[in-house]
């Protein structure tokens, strides 16, 4: 490649930090630049950085929103890692080359959100990571790449998002070379033989958090599994009209 072209990153939490601190790092190995960041200033961590404190750091521009990225000169790339923004036709058609996200979910089985929910609750043994192409669906682009691992027995949320994680950074890390030299093929969802194809709204998550003491005992420990994790509301049930929260501790 004789000539620089510019990337757009968009993207949040932890997974959205490791992900542009790859593209900062390898700017002048793969001769690219980040001309700009859309985020917002949450942190994955207590007193850790977020993803607009590490552009500032790397003198990388801050986007404010979508209507200032259609302002931009020169788009070439655009990466989305866990963005919060949901884009339309006219920003996709912003990028001269292609749009590409980050989806932590085996594609076509689980798209939208709360993946790892469903995926406990559904009783899967395999869960994954993927990067497509994206169009002005949800989750449905074509398939770039993609990473699938086992789910370890009895496990929580917190344990799959965490794998999810790590696989998804290694993912990326192998998909950017080929990204950058244009050197894919993406596959149509449709190709892929799977037995099952979600798509999951974020409200779901406040339906499966409700138990049923009526349950059978294993259906209630698998809702528990799918939905408490530290940091958000926990899973609950209703007795004599007084909510009973479940709490997960390490012992």
């Amino acid at each position: 490649m004789n000539s620089k072209f510019n990337v757009v990153f968009m993207g949040t939490k932890e997974i959205g930090f490791s992900c542009l601190k790859h593209l900062v790092d390898c700017r002048d190995k793969f001769n690219y630049e980040v001309t700009g960041v859309l985020t917002n200033d949450r942190k994955f961590e207590e007193n850790s950085m977020s993803v607009s404190d590490l552009a500032k750091m790397s003198n990388i521009p801050i986007i404010q929103n979508l209507d200032q990225f259609l302002q931009m000169d020169c788009v070439d790339l655009v990466i989305s890692v866990q963005y919060h923004e949901i884009l339309k036709k006219v920003h996709l058609e912003k990028a001269n080359r292609i749009n590409v996200n980050l989806h932590m979910a085996p594609l076509p089985e689980y798209r939208g959100c709360n993946q790892f929910s469903f995926a406990i609750l559904n009783e899967d043994k395999e869960f994954g990571t993927s990067i497509h192409l994206m169009d002005d669906g949800i989750d449905s682009g074509d398939i770039i790449s993609q990473s699938r691992f086992p789910i370890p027995k009895n496990c929580f949320v917190d344990e799959l998002y965490k794998l999810t994680v790590k696989e998804s950074e290694n993912l990326f890390k192998g998909t950017l070379p080929n990204l950058i030299s244009g050197n894919i093929a993406p596959i149509p969802q449709n190709s892929f033989k799977s037995h099952r194809s979600e798509l999951h709204y974020r409200k779901e998550i406040n339906e499966i958090k409700e138990i049923n003491p009526s349950w059978e005992t294993q259906k209630l420990i698998r809702h528990i599994r799918a939905t408490a994790m530290t940091g958000f509301p926990s899973p609950y049930m209703i007795i004599d009209r007084k909510k009973i929260k479940f709490i997960v501790e390490d012992t």
